[in-house]
């Protein structure tokens, strides 16, 4: 799909096959995020803009190439977005943190707002909006429309598991918004959720209901 990444990285496979078996335990699901986290962060960074500084080795003086530019914004969607936060902080611990609390109705499906805290340079950033799942697609186009309406202009979006139905939705109202993915999977239910999918991340990780 145009805008899409799919990462296919053997370890990311490995590891979201372990995250859909119903028999993990909420130590393992916490951790396999946490390291799929630090994957995806990997493969979403890949193009970043480097320039050259002058640095002194213990043996001489030389130019070596550093990442260009003010720092990554981190904007995970509250609350399974903080999953993939840990692990992606252990690669880019410099990283500023944006809050997003947004949640899905259970019953109309819609996208609820109720908090929101961003770095007052927001828009000087490129900013990766973290979530595992991008379902109906609201949730994220909601995050995505809050972020811009603060200033962002360079934002990501990286989620563990895709619907088509949520990518459908969010490149038609965001196509300047590129998408990072383990999967895409086969469609949503009546309910909203992803099939096969591997249930609510945020009750998995967390041990809730």
């Amino acid at each position: 799909m145009d805008g899409v990444q799919i990462v296919d990285h053997p370890l990311v496979q490995h590891k979201l096959t372990l995250m859909r078996d119903k028999t993990r335990s909420t130590k393992g699901f916490r951790q396999l995020m946490n390291e799929v986290g630090m994957l995806l962060c990997y493969e979403l960074t890949r193009d970043l803009e480097l320039e050259e500084i002058e640095i002194e080795t213990p043996l001489t003086k030389t130019r070596a190439n550093v990442i260009a530019g003010k720092k990554l914004v981190f904007a995970p969607i509250l609350r399974a977005g903080v999953g993939f936060l840990d692990g992606m902080l252990n690669l880019v611990p410099s990283a500023r943190i944006a809050h997003i609390g947004i949640y899905r109705d259970h019953v109309t499906l819609d996208a609820v707002e109720y908090f929101l805290k961003c770095p007052e340079d927001i828009a000087d950033r490129i900013v990766i909006v973290i979530d595992p799942m991008l379902a109906t697609g609201n949730t994220a186009v909601a995050a995505i429309d809050r972020l811009k309406e603060r200033g962002a202009t360079k934002l990501r979006y990286v989620c563990l598991l895709a619907a088509p139905e949520g990518i459908e939705r969010l490149r038609g109202a965001h196509p300047d918004v590129p998408i990072w993915t383990a999967s895409i999977d086969d469609h949503l239910d009546e309910a909203g959720y992803i099939w096969p999918g591997l249930g609510d991340a945020g009750d998995r990780m967390f041990g809730t209901r």
